[in-house]
Parts: C-alpha cells; structure tokens; sequence
C-alpha cells in the first residue's frame, strides 16, 4: 500500500506504517525541511487510511511541554468540512501542525495573516492547501456560476472567489471535480506568489504544495 507524494513528484512518498500503541510518543525528530514534513504527512495519512493510526503527541509529558512553547512543522490550509480534519488525516497530534480552515480554501486577509505568522514567526517550512473530494463550497460557487443565482449572505463572498477558477471546460460532476483541483492550484499559487513567502522560498526554507484528500480511499495525493 505505497503511497504517492514527494516534493517534487505528484504524490506524497511513504513508508510501511508500524504496529503501535495509542497515543505513542513521536519516534523521530521533528521535521525541520519542507520534504521531511512531506514524509511525515504521508507515513501518517498512511497510518490512517490503513487503520493504525499512532495519535502521536498527545502524553501528558507533550501537553505540559506546549506550556510554554510550540514548534508545528507544517501548516495546513484546508476546508471546513467536518470529514477532512487535518490532524486526523494526517495521525498528528498537540504542537504537530498549524491549522486554518475556511470553505474552500478561501484566502483573505485573516487565512492570509494567520499563515504568514505560522511561516514567519515559527519558521514552519512547509504549507500545505488540502482540497478534497466533493467539497460542497466549490459544488455551490459551481452551481451559482450555472444558474446565475445569488448564495445567501456570506456565501456568496465564498463563491465569487472560486469562480474565477471554475473548469468550464467540463460538465456536471465532473465540472466539480476539476474546479476542486483547480481551486487547490490557485490558491497555491496564490501564497506562493505573496513577497513574504516567496522570498522563503527563494532561500529554499519554504515549500507551498497542494494536495487532495480522497472521502473514498481516505488517501491524501499532490496536486501540481
């Protein structure tokens, strides 16, 4: 059950999973590189799918530690959806990821500030936009686009930045699908492109990846 994702590949690499207790303490060094946290992304989201999840970081020993510190080694970007909770997905557990969720991703100031902080005040080396499969944020901007409805309230302010990355170029649910990939992509590219993180970048101590979580296998794969 190898997985996919290396940095520059178009999956996540992984290693065999071990049988282990629950709440095992971490058996590595904290990543410190973009491509360890890479790694340990997978080896965990291995762990998950296939039923042997560590919940690692959780002792009382590591929440006193988080008394008076933390040190993530990844931000996650993801989407609100109640199914695709980073830490889960990914078998991390108190002080492993910074998180931020908004419906599809959906980048303004606040997602913006809050990963900056994570990247420049904590030096995390890597950020990853986590898209999945069948998120109702983009299915609603997709169907918005279709009918020329306006969402209630705020969700319009959702739909109105995911349309300009809609694939028009398809049809029904495979409209969906694709909009979701390309949504990943934008917002990607997005961060990439902001001067703060672009010049972590530059010096080779960031790297900003999209993923994709899968309801069905529960698998998490690159989006390039």
């Amino acid at each position: 059950m190898a997985g996919a994702l290396a940095l520059g590949g178009a999956a996540l690499a992984t290693t065999p999973a071990s049988a282990s207790s629950p709440t095992a303490p971490r058996s590595a060094p904290r990543p410190g590189t973009a491509g360890e946290a890479l790694r340990e992304l997978a080896a965990g989201n291995l762990r998950w799918r296939t039923y042997r999840e560590r919940h690692p970081d959780e002792t009382p020993t590591v929440r006193q530690s988080l008394t008076t510190s933390q040190h993530p080694f990844a931000v996650v970007l993801g989407c609100i959806d109640s199914r695709v909770p980073p830490e889960l997905v990914f078998d991390q557990g108190l002080g492993d990821l910074m998180t931020v969720r908004s419906a599809g991703e959906v980048l303004d100031e606040a997602v913006l500030g809050s990963i900056a902080y994570g990247v420049l005040e904590l030096d995390i080396p890597l950020v990853m936009v986590l898209g999945h499969q069948s998120c109702g944020a983009v299915k609603a901007a997709v169907q918005a686009d279709l009918t020329g409805e306006r969402l209630p309230a705020h969700i319009q302010y959702l739909a109105d930045r995911i349309s300009p990355n809609i694939d028009r170029t398809k049809d029904g649910d495979a409209r969906v699908d694709a909009t979701i990939d390309a949504n990943i992509r934008a917002v990607r590219a997005r961060l990439a492109a902001e001067p703060d993180l672009a010049a972590k970048i530059a010096a080779g101590e960031l790297a900003v990846v999209g993923a994709r979580y899968e309801l069905t296998t529960q698998r998490v794969h690159r989006i390039t």
